[in-house]
């Protein structure tokens, strides 16, 4: 492994074990085992680092929707595979999840994350193809980015511990608010 991906899976070990509001060049040093000019000569600071992190994220998220990318033909089928990939993404490693939220509120451009929303888009027009999309694309892809962030955001809470009862969310709920957002955006096959 070069210095560079050890420091970025340094900043991953980082962000998953104490989040972003933890983060520190300091920690990812010793984690990484190299100096501090090491990490400025490949990043050029905090920021470049923790958005190569992020990108590796995102990057090890959509390598994943590859390995258990759905055979499905039918296009809501894969709606729901991909839905299901990113909430199960988001349970598993919430911090990570977290932090990559974060850059993309800040306006970051993270070329993964694009990849990541052509899929969905991609997935829409499958959609609207067959005469199955009820919303416009651009409505229903907003309609899908909100209803699975939605959800993520219950597993967020529950590591983060933001309050005493928003605490893991039940099965029960994740799968309604799939179900609600696909019944909407969905005519029956």
């Amino acid at each position: 492994m070069s210095t560079r991906e050890t420091l970025i899976a340094a900043a991953l070990t980082l962000l998953e074990r104490d989040g972003s509001a933890q983060f520190s060049t300091r920690a990812v040093c010793a984690i990484a085992s190299v100096t501090a000019p090491t990490l400025y000569h490949h990043f050029g600071n905090a920021d470049g680092l923790l958005s190569a992190a992020v990108e590796e994220a995102f990057q090890q998220f959509l390598d994943a929707k590859v390995t258990s990318a759905s055979v499905a033909t039918d296009p809501e089928t894969a709606l729901r595979d991909g839905w299901d990939d990113y909430v199960r993404f988001a349970a598993d490693r919430p911090l990570i999840y977290a932090a990559m939220m974060a850059r993309l509120l800040q306006g970051v451009e993270i070329p993964a994350a694009r990849r990541a929303f052509a899929i969905v888009a991609e997935q829409i027009s499958a959609l609207e193809t067959t005469g199955r999309l009820r919303l416009p694309p651009g409505e229903a892809a907003q309609l899908a980015w909100a209803s699975v962030n939605s959800a993520a955001m219950l597993y967020v809470n529950a590591a983060l511990h933001v309050s005493e009862y928003l605490g893991t969310p039940e099965a029960s709920v994740i799968e309604s608010l799939r179900e609600r957002s696909l019944s909407d955006l969905c005519v029956p096959a």
